[in-house]
């Protein structure tokens, strides 16, 4: 059994993201209900945990709130102070679909010190992986906005932190949500020290970004991969991406920690994307991505939690993920794990086109730059 570290705090329940019809703040237009980014996918994660006794087994990280020292390693101060503003008052926008409510900015500060956290933990060796589950989300928040519920880039400024205090000289990010990580992307898109790989839905959000002509630039040219998947993608695409273009990244970059942005809304059930994923998929995506920690970088992995929004879903999905990293075994059963033997779950030859146009210009780019190197 792994010595697996895990970032958990009521706190992170209780950012409010307004009443919505979906993801839409009604202004008087729709009857409101809940915002699809709630606290109740992830509340039912840790209740699942506790449940079977797996929380327990876990090795609790300490953590604080991120100062404004520490966001400002990527966001601009006047945004950082934009959102304090936003949260000590009536609450607002953040950005493109950032709600941000009273105390929301405390809330997400918290988010960020517990994904750095995690990161310096296993770069330290305090444990051999970890698993966050944090909110508000991340992975979408740009340099001077937030975007798609995101308010502050806790991965982002996770490893930046660790490559500051030189924990670490080479990360490799996987984002497997289904929305492209377009903030993560713009972190590092001028660096040669982290590998940024995103698979997500072609053209979902945001519309205009996470294109494969997207590689980097000036020293970070060749260290940006993106794998958009057509919409109805399956475990069999998503698994030939992981094969073909994920490991082989993983292996020709050779990182010193991976880090991943796990989100589950590429899940069969979930309101927000057009994917087929079941939660044995995730489960063999984390398989993979340990084999791949153990081979290059003495194990140390971290994923971060991020999307997904189907309540009673995302927690097998999440508990099959944290199964794999922790090695602990529970009785808990997926009853809609048939679903993974339909026809529609095959790599289709559509499917296999998009991959290989990834193959033929990111990752072979990437290859080039490695090979020079």
């Amino acid at each position: 059994m792994n010595r697996t570290g895990f970032v958990w705090q009521e706190r992170f329940m209780w950012h409010f993201t307004g009443p919505a019809a979906g993801s839409y703040q009604v202004r008087g237009d729709l009857q409101p209900g809940v915002h699809v980014e709630n606290a109740e996918t992830k509340r039912k994660l840790k209740n699942l945990l506790d449940a079977y006794e797996v929380t327990a087994q876990l090795q609790a990280i300490p953590f604080g709130e991120a100062t404004d020292a520490d966001l400002q390693r990527f966001h601009t101060p006047e945004y950082v102070a934009r959102v304090q503003q936003l949260s000590d008052q009536a609450g607002g926008d953040a950005g493109e679909y950032a709600p941000v409510g009273c105390g929301s900015a405390e809330i997400a500060r918290l988010g960020v010190g517990g994904t750095t956290a995690a990161i310096a933990a296993v770069a330290s060796g305090e444990v051999d992986n970890a698993y966050a589950l944090v909110r508000p989300p991340g992975h979408h928040a740009e340099r001077d906005q937030g975007r798609g519920f995101c308010i502050f880039n806790n991965i982002g400024l996770g490893i930046l932190s660790a490559l500051d205090a030189m924990l670490v000289d080479r990360v490799a990010v996987l984002d497997w949500d289904v929305h492209h990580g377009n903030g993560t992307q713009q972190a590092f898109y001028e660096r040669a020290d982290v590998l940024t790989i995103s698979l997500h839905q072609d053209m979902l959000y945001p519309s205009d970004s996470g294109q494969t002509e997207e590689m980097g630039e000036s020293a970070g040219e060749g260290f940006n991969i993106n794998v958009p998947l057509p919409a109805g993608s399956g475990g069999g695409a998503y698994l030939a991406a992981m094969d073909q273009i994920v490991l082989p990244a993983l292996h020709a970059f050779k990182p010193t920690m991976i880090v991943v942005a796990s989100g589950y809304d590429a899940g069969y059930f979930d309101p927000m994307s057009h994917m087929l994923l079941l939660a044995n998929h995730f489960r063999q995506f984390t398989q993979s991505v340990m084999k791949a920690a153990n081979e290059l970088c003495g194990g140390r992995l971290v994923i971060n939690h991020e999307g997904g929004y189907s309540d009673f879903y995302v927690p097998l999905c999440g508990l099959a993920v944290i199964e794999e990293l922790s090695g602990i075994a529970t009785p808990v059963r997926d009853p809609y794990a048939a679903t993974e033997s339909v026809a529609n779950q095959e790599l289709m030859p559509h499917q296999q086109e998009y991959i290989d146009r990834a193959k033929r210009g990111p990752l072979a780019a990437l290859l080039a730059r490695c090979e020079a190197m």
